[in-house]
Parts: C-alpha cells; sequence; structure tokens
C-alpha cells in the first residue's frame, strides 16, 4: 500500500466480477438512488435522459477502453495523463488534462456528499451535521484505503441497491394503487409546479434531452475514476466483458428512476429535492427497512467517491506533484502525497457545494461534464490518429473549457442547459456539447495552421503495435 500503483489502482488485479462491481459502483452512485428520482420529481421526464444515456455509453467505449488498457499497462501509465503524456510528449497538454480531471472530479465528490447529507437529514440530523459527518466519514475511509477497500464494499452496496430497487418496484405500486395511479398523480403534480413540470418530453425538450443523454455519455469514461477502475483491470478481455455486462446497471437505474414519480404520487412535499426519495422511504416502508435502504444509498456515495478521490489524487501524484516539483519522487513519497491530495480534494467538493448551491444534485453532474468533455479530442482522437497537431489539442481545450464555463456562468451557475442563437433560430442544448463543438473546430482549424507551418509535433514514445496487444498482456 505504500506504492501507488498498489494504492492506487491495486496492482491492476482485478477480474471480470470485481472490476463489474468496481466499475458499476464508481458509475452508478448517489446519482442514481438521489440525483436522478429528484430531477424526477421536480422537473419530470427530462430526468430520464439518464437511462438512455447509460445505455449508449457501453458500446461506444465498448471499441474505445480495450485499445486504452493495452496502452496503460504496456507503458504502467496510471492516469489519463500518463497516456497524453507518451502520446505527445507534451507536459503542459498532460497538466491541462489533468487539470481538467481534478476540477470536474469536485462536483462529482459533491454529488455524494449531497446524497449523504440528504439520507442523514432524513434520520432528524439537523443544521449542517449532515454534510459534516459525511465529509469525515468520507476522508477517513478513503485516507486508510485504497482502491481495494472501495472495491470489496462495492459488491455490498451494488446487493443492497439492487435489493432495495427490486422491493421499492413491488412494494410501492402495491401501496400508492399501481402504476396507472401513480402516472396520472404525478402528471397532475407535475403540472402544479412552478415552473410546471412535463410528465413526458415536449418537443421543445427534445433537443436538450438528447444532447444531455449523448453528451453524458461521451463524458462518462473521460472522467479519472471511470479510467481507474478501467486501468484496475487484469486483462484486456477483463474490460470488454464488463463493457458487455455494465448495461444490467441500467435497468436497475430506469426503476430508480421511477421513484420521482412514486415521491410525487405519494404526496412528498419539499423543497429540496434531493430529500424526495428518502421522505417516501420514511413514510411508506416500517423503520427498519427504510434504515437499510439509506445504508444502501449512503454505502452508495461513499464508494464512489472514495474512487473519484483516489482518481484525483493520483493525477495530482503523477502529472503534476511528480512532473513539477519532485521528479525522482519515490513510490513511497507518490501513495503519501496523494493520500493527502484525496483529502484536499474532498474539501474542494465541500466548497463547491456551498459555493455554487444547486436546485438539483444532478447538476453537479453536469458541470463536472462540461469540464470533462473537453478532454475528449485529446484522449479519444489521440487513441486513433496522430493527425491532430499538440498545441491545436491545447487550444482546442481551452476554448471548450472556457466557453463551457462562460455559458454555465451566464445562468447565473444554476444551469447546465444553453440556448444557442444562431441564424435566427433558438437551439437549446446541454452546454457541454456546443463547448465540444468549439474545441473540435478550434483544434481542426489550429492543426491545419501549424502543419502548413511546419511546427514541431513533439515526441511519441507510443508505437501502432500498442494498440493492439491483446488480453496476454
Amino acid at each position: 500500500m505504500s506504492h501507488l500503483e498498489e494504492w492506487g489502482l491495486a496492482g491492476r488485479r482485478f477480474g471480470t466480477l470485481i472490476t463489474w462491481f468496481l466499475v458499476g459502483g464508481d458509475l452508478y452512485t448517489a446519482y442514481t438512488f438521489i440525483a436522478v428520482p429528484a430531477l424526477m420529481y421536480g422537473a419530470g421526464a427530462l430526468g430520464f435522459y439518464a437511462v438512455p444515456y447509460t445505455i449508449v455509453v457501453y458500446p461506444i467505449f465498448f471499441m474505445i477502453l480495450p485499445r486504452f488498457w493495452s496502452v496503460a499497462k504496456k507503458h504502467g501509465y496510471v492516469t489519463a495523463s500518463d497516456f497524453v503524456q507518451g502520446r505527445f510528449g507534451d507536459r503542459l497538454l498532460a497538466l491541462a488534462i489533468a487539470l481538467t480531471g481534478i476540477v470536474a472530479t469536485m462536483p462529482y465528490i459533491a454529488l455524494q456528499l449531497t446524497g449523504m447529507q440528504a439520507v442523514l437529514a432524513a434520520m432528524g440530523i439537523g443544521g449542517e451535521w449532515p454534510l459534516i459527518v459525511a465529509f469525515i466519514i468520507l476522508a477517513l475511509y478513503t485516507y486508510t484505503s485504497g482502491l481495494r477497500a472501495p472495491a470489496m464494499i462495492a459488491v455490498v452496496k451494488d446487493l443492497m441497491i439492487y435489493i432495495t430497487a427490486i422491493v421499492a418496484i413491488i412494494v410501492l405500486p402495491i401501496k400508492l394503487g399501481g402504476f396507472g395511479h401513480i402516472f396520472h398523480s404525478a402528471q397532475t403534480a407535475l403540472a402544479s409546479t412552478t415552473p410546471p413540470g412535463s410528465f413526458v418530453v415536449t418537443p421543445a425538450q427534445f433537443s436538450v434531452y438528447g444532447t444531455l443523454a449523448f453528451g453524458s455519455a461521451l463524458a462518462l469514461f473521460l472522467y479519472p475514476h471511470a479510467m481507474t477502475g478501467v486501468f484496475s483491470a487484469n486483462s484486456r478481455n477483463t474490460v470488454k466483458r464488463n463493457m458487455a455486462l455494465l448495461p444490467a446497471y441500467s435497468f436497475a437505474l430506469g426503476i430508480i428512476a421511477l421513484l420521482g414519480f412514486m415521491a410525487l404520487a405519494a404526496g412528498i412535499h419539499t423543497k429540496t429535492t434531493s430529500a424526495a426519495v428518502p421522505l417516501l422511504f420514511i413514510k411508506e416502508f416500517p423503520g427498519w427497512f427504510a434504515g437499510f435502504a439509506f445504508a444502501a444509498i449512503a454505502i452508495g456515495a461513499i464508494v464512489p467517491a472514495a474512487i473519484m478521490s483516489i482518481a484525483a489524487a493520483n493525477l495530482f501524484t503523477r502529472n503534476i506533484y511528480r512532473a513539477y516539483f519532485v521528479k525522482s519522487a519515490t513510490p513511497q513519497q507518490e501513495a503519501k502525497v496523494a493520500k493527502v491530495v484525496s483529502l484536499i480534494v474532498k474539501l474542494g467538493a465541500l466548497v463547491f457545494i456551498i459555493g455554487f448551491p444547486q436546485q438539483y444534485a444532478i447538476s453537479m453532474q453536469q458541470v463536472g461534464g462540461i469540464l470533462v468533455l473537453q478532454t475528449l479530442p485529446v484522449l479519444i482522437f489521440g487513441l486513433y490518429t496522430r493527425w491532430f497537431h499538440r498545441r491545436a489539442l491545447l487550444l482546442g481545450w481551452l476554448a471548450g473549457i472556457l466557453y463551457g464555463i462562460y455559458m454555465w456562468a451566464t445562468t447565473g451557475y444554476k444551469s447546465t442547459t444553453y440556448v444557442l442563437h444562431l441564424f435566427g433560430h433558438s437551439m437549446p442544448a446541454y452546454a457541454a456539447i456546443w463547448a465540444l463543438i468549439l474545441n473540435i473546430v478550434v483544434t481542426v482549424v489550429f492543426t491545419l495552421v501549424f502543419s502548413a507551418l511546419k511546427v514541431g509535433r513533439g515526441e511519441d514514445k507510443t508505437s501502432a503495435t500498442d494498440y493492439h496487444v491483446e488480453a496476454s498482456v
């Protein structure tokens, strides 16, 4: 545990089953049980975008991640920025990707803390104490454990979540008069909210719904914690099998999303949308099962938040501390720094909650998506082609980041949807997609300019054969 590859990647030894629970526990989080139903409860069917997004993502990354794993295994890469440094030989570009990953992870960790806070608040712990307790538990758990502990606890967490979801989808419709009554009640309740919610996705929401689903899918495996889960697998085939098996979680997500409508049908009234599901469980379930469900939600927040902070700490240690401050750092020094940074990242998440309060917890994940999606041209294009120029990629990244933050700022930091006015048409969409389009355009234009000027492309330490190494590696 004194070596970063052991603390942060568990020695790359996880097989298919553990990787399935780890990556699933990594991706299906308090976002699943708190944030998605909260959006359904407050805004209606728009929140259901989370289901197609988690269906679309796996075929895309089935083609990409095994290739990524092969290169990371051969060269000993711990982070995505390690790949960028090796692929482009550009420390500045690698630093940009590392910083983006760290900052984009903070609102995602904040989402997990919000989920734990909602559960503790529903149990009667008032004031700021739920947030403080959640932070302390998460900080101590991550510092001492490394990646192996959340991987093991992920098995327990997922079993508890599946039990809770199955019981909820059977018992709650029976108690609430069946799905027909639930949907009718939800439709009536949404129509009376301010602003009115919609029971089905309206034509005006099509572009927002579609871009949220597609943009979130593209962003999901670019997050450092998702990469960490993939890099910890023991073979290329393990990664492939997981991309084929993970859609099973999407089925559970579809069930859990309906809890938002069930809360409306049950007459739950709360201004804090994140509290909708905990209050529903308290009202409709006996105390012992509500406690079991709360434990599932809390563990469902601790496990991914632990992996997220470990992944962010890996990025800082390998691509900032070692690259710029102590180039001769020993593995023991790296591990110590990573443990400390994992605490600092959680403090950043705490600052995000306090400084940028969101009406819907899911907005925290969407904000992270705006940032992390701007790493797609560097990581994905760089994995398949040598055509793009490293400096053009850096300029494209910068343009995408600045434009994404600008769009978020124009909403008062309250929404990730931005209406672009172009050629007399108003086109609302997920801000991450607009930023990514600008990113790609800038990258292509400057690649052509730098190629014409014959600006050096940097040293590429990878070779074409790296990308086709089989599972025997």
